[in-house]
């Protein structure tokens, strides 16, 4: 039986397939569980410099597995209790993660599928992919990180809206309200995911991972405990070679070489 999600590692970036193409690639607990598993290498490996989600076939995934949950032997509830639970700690991890998350959106994503891409740093979306939130036309209230994720993207009034109403949203509806990074022709989204990767590479790893912990955190911080977050970060970045080889290379004029 084939793996319910892969990584493969070409050229120090990871790409972590959800790979139940049958089912769309919903998300059952042992699928969550294998992501989970995958996403702490990818973070812990100093080989990888990035990773790239997607899907197999048609959708990137379709969101939680309605069919297994409704199966449970001792009901939804405890079902979803358990998968979310899942669900949630591959979100954190990819916030924590101190290295560019890009979701390469190559199908219909819906439900837990939305927020999995949502919850990534940046997105890059098929001309014939979706977008549909879904939770609220099941009678379920959104979950997956997304209250956190969606009105940071498109403003409270804009996030009402699509929980209120659920209307699927084309590629380019997603664009224009920066729900996607960027849109790219079908077939072409996870290579596009794998240059912006090696573009983020380029500069400093380091610095990059301190300003997503920085941004990450600062809707919830104070002023004054962002502004010393800011300062730590600062020295952190000031000490690292990386810091010393920028500050080093813009005195001599000269392109400068990071993550050495």
């Amino acid at each position: 039986m084939d793996a319910r999600v892969s990584l493969t590692t070409k050229e120090k970036v990871a790409t972590i397939l959800l790979n139940r193409p049958e089912a769309y690639n919903a998300l059952d607990r042992e699928t969550v569980g294998e992501l989970q598993k995958l996403l702490l290498e990818a973070a812990t490996d100093p080989g990888i410099h990035g990773v790239v989600i997607t899907g197999a076939g048609k959708a990137f995934s379709a969101g939680g597995d309605i069919r297994g949950v409704m199966a449970h032997p001792q009901g939804p509830a405890a079902a979803f209790n358990v998968l979310a639970a899942y669900v949630h700690v591959c979100i954190t991890e990819i916030r924590r993660m101190r290295k560019p998350v890009v979701a390469a959106i190559n199908g219909v994503a819906a439900g837990g599928g939305f927020s999995l891409a949502l919850a990534s740093d940046f997105r890059v979306m098929a001309r014939s992919a979706r977008l549909k939130q879904g939770f609220t036309s099941n009678a379920l209230c959104i979950d997956g990180g997304a209250t956190f994720t969606l009105p940071r993207l498109v403003g409270l009034a804009r996030a009402l809206e699509i929980a209120a109403f659920d209307e699927p949203i084309e590629a380019e509806q997603a664009l224009a309200w920066g729900l996607v990074t960027k849109v790219v022709d079908d077939g072409e989204v996870v290579a596009e995911a794998r240059r912006m990767v090696h573009a983020v590479a380029k500069r400093s790893l380091h610095t990059f991972g301190w300003s997503k912990q920085l941004l990450t955190n600062s809707s919830e911080t104070p002023l004054e405990a962002q502004l010393e977050c800011e300062r730590q970060g600062l020295l952190a970045c000031v000490s690292h070679p990386d810091g010393v080889e920028g500050m080093t290379a813009f005195l001599e004029k000269r392109p400068a070489v990071y993550n050495r």
